[in-house]
């Protein structure tokens, strides 16, 4: 091969140039003239979005322009979540195809083919959520390890269909805290403890702990989590995001580890409410492998939940605030229950402010009963029972042949990495000691009088007699009742425990839950099938208040766009 032209774009004689000088420039040169490595400049005006923050539009802008690949945002979201999951422990598993998947979507989108607000978006799923890959699908557990599913949950499926990226698998609960009376929010088995980055030794809750952590520090664009009771809105609310728990039937849980088929649904955590919504439109959907979601009043043309996000939502609402429900507080959080009721009167004046009427003592009337009954649990028990051995029996590999409930129990009595008896198997032993499960005769009965709390008793009773748009209540008070019903439940940042507060522990005491300085927030109810009327109040809302950017975490990846190796891709010019 002869160089002689080389002379004519390098004007320097060829004998003052060593061989490693040669070398060096033509390697430059045919990277820039390739294409390959170190290419083309940044286009002029990009900026960078710091990834703490970044949402969904500007992400695509920067996308759309030219200033990052799909590629460049994976291998920085891996670099974040490098930098800290050693700490937190929010991320499990990294898709190992992350990569290969990124690059095929940067290659249509440079044929001009893209599938929606989503295409070349980092995502994490919960490790309750089937993907049909390379990762586990273990529910935090060692039981499940190996064991392998037919095909992507459908929630999944949605996401690769609009483009998004699979990014990897979250922490959680193990179990989706349904194993163990004595265990901690955000403990697993295959990850160990999950830590939330507002505090040392932070309380994540649970059980979607993961997925709220990852999402606050910026490690993907979004995260997918689970709710049976609390499970989305509570680790959302410690973590400063946005998490959507919709009606049960809004998207399918096909392919996802179950708890309750009555209460299970799944959501999106982000950290904007118009981020929330436009994850929320991708997933939504009708699915035969779920006959919930064919109960809904929509038949395939759902609400553009995006276009919800205006600045008038609040206006003209009447809004409810069921003051029993506050009054219990102090009953559970002891003095840590003041700030929690300060903070929740100020968000009830900016939103009369933005134009909503409160209705005060909206109550849920039978909501004493509700705390002193067992009603609930023993539904939530009835469905294991029947769920995860019909889900078990979905699965093309079950290394540890698992057949049901029993299966599980006696698998994690026996495994050392399962911290038995530390962490027992309480609600399981107490599920099988009942010996009902949801087609069992007296199973109904019991059914019904657990829908009294959640409907004349509960929330659609408050809604019903007030001619509610919606109700309100501080977030660590927002889930018992709709998860019983299946109502949607919307969790927005507002503020954070002041300076003074007293530290608490979890009733384990190895997790702090509150602190100086811990996330608040404030949940919008509704009745089912209301997403639309509570993302526009909580956009509204949030647009007022702004807090998330405001509060400060003792742990914060540094990890940018711009930090990648070899990003100056003009460096050779």
């Amino acid at each position: 091969m002869t160089f002689s032209w080389l002379s004519s774009i390098i004007p320097v004689p060829g004998y003052l140039l060593s061989m490693a000088v040669f070398n060096f420039l033509w390697l430059c040169l045919l990277l820039l003239i390739t294409g390959l490595g170190e290419s083309k400049p940044t286009p002029a005006g990009c900026t960078l979005p710091s990834l703490l923050d970044a949402t969904q539009s500007e992400l695509q802008a920067g996308l759309r322009l030219g200033c990052f690949t799909s590629v460049e945002l994976v291998q920085t979201y891996i670099h974040r979540i490098n930098e800290v999951n050693s700490k937190l422990n929010a991320v499990l598993q990294i898709n190992p195809d992350a990569l290969k998947i990124a690059e095929r979507l940067d290659w249509q989108r440079q044929q001009g083919r893209t599938y929606g607000p989503l295409h070349g978006l980092p995502i994490l799923v919960k490790d309750l959520i089937g993907t049909y890959d390379r990762m586990e699908t273990a529910a935090g557990s060692l039981a499940l390890v190996g064991s392998k599913v037919r095909e992507d949950a459908t929630v999944v499926a949605n996401l690769r269909k609009g483009g998004a990226i699979i990014l990897g698998k979250t922490s959680m609960s193990e179990w989706a805290n349904a194993r163990s009376s004595i265990s901690s929010n955000g403990w697993n088995a295959r990850g160990g403890q999950t830590y939330a980055a507002y505090h040392e030794e932070q309380d994540p809750s649970g059980s979607s702990s993961g997925s709220a952590v990852a999402t606050d520090l910026g490690l993907a664009f979004a995260a997918l989590g689970t709710e049976t009771s609390g499970s989305i809105i509570l680790p959302s609310e410690k973590s400063n995001i946005v998490g959507i728990k919709p009606t049960v039937g809004l998207t399918s849980r096909y392919m996802v580890i179950p708890v309750s088929e009555r209460e299970d649904t799944i959501g999106p955590m982000a950290r904007t409410v118009r981020d929330a919504a436009i994850v929320l439109q991708v997933i939504v959907g009708e699915d035969a492998e779920d006959n919930y979601t064919l109960v809904s009043p929509f038949h395939h043309k759902y609400p553009d939940y995006t276009a919800a996000c205006n600045l008038t939502g609040l206006q003209d609402k009447r809004i409810g605030i069921p003051r029993n429900v506050i009054a219990t507080l102090p009953n559970f959080l002891g003095s840590t229950a003041d700030p929690i009721i300060a903070s929740f009167e100020r968000a009830v004046a900016v939103m009369e402010e933005a134009g909503a009427t409160i209705v005060e003592d909206a109550n849920f009337t039978a909501y004493e009963a509700l705390l002193r009954s067992e009603t609930p649990q023993r539904v939530v028990a009835a469905d294991m029972l029947s769920g995860l051995a019909d889900y078990l029996s979905r699965l093309t590999s079950n290394p540890n042949h698992l057949g049901g409930l029993e299966d599980v129990r006696n698998f994690t009595q026996h495994s050392p990495g399962e911290d038995f008896p530390m962490r027992d198997t309480h609600l399981w032993d107490m599920a099988l000691f009942a010996g009902m499960n949801n087609t069992s005769p007296d199973f109904w009965p019991v059914y019904q009088q657990a829908l009294h709390f959640g409907e004349d008793g509960g929330l659609l009773g408050a809604l019903s007699r007030d001619g509610l748009d919606a109700v309100i209540l501080p977030s660590c008070a927002a889930t018992s009742v709709p998860g019983i019903i299946g109502t949607p439940v919307i969790t927005v940042p507002f503020d954070a425990f002041p300076a003074g507060t007293s530290i608490r522990y979890n009733t384990r005491g190895d997790l702090i839950d509150a602190a100086p300085g811990i996330p608040l927030g404030i949940s919008f109810l509704g009745p089912k099938w209301s997403e639309e009327s509570l993302i526009a109040m909580a956009y509204a809302f949030e647009q007022r208040t702004l807090t998330r950017r405001k509060l400060h975490r003792e742990v914060e990846p540094r990890n940018q766009l711009l930090d990648l190796p070899n990003w100056n891709r003009s460096s050779c010019g």
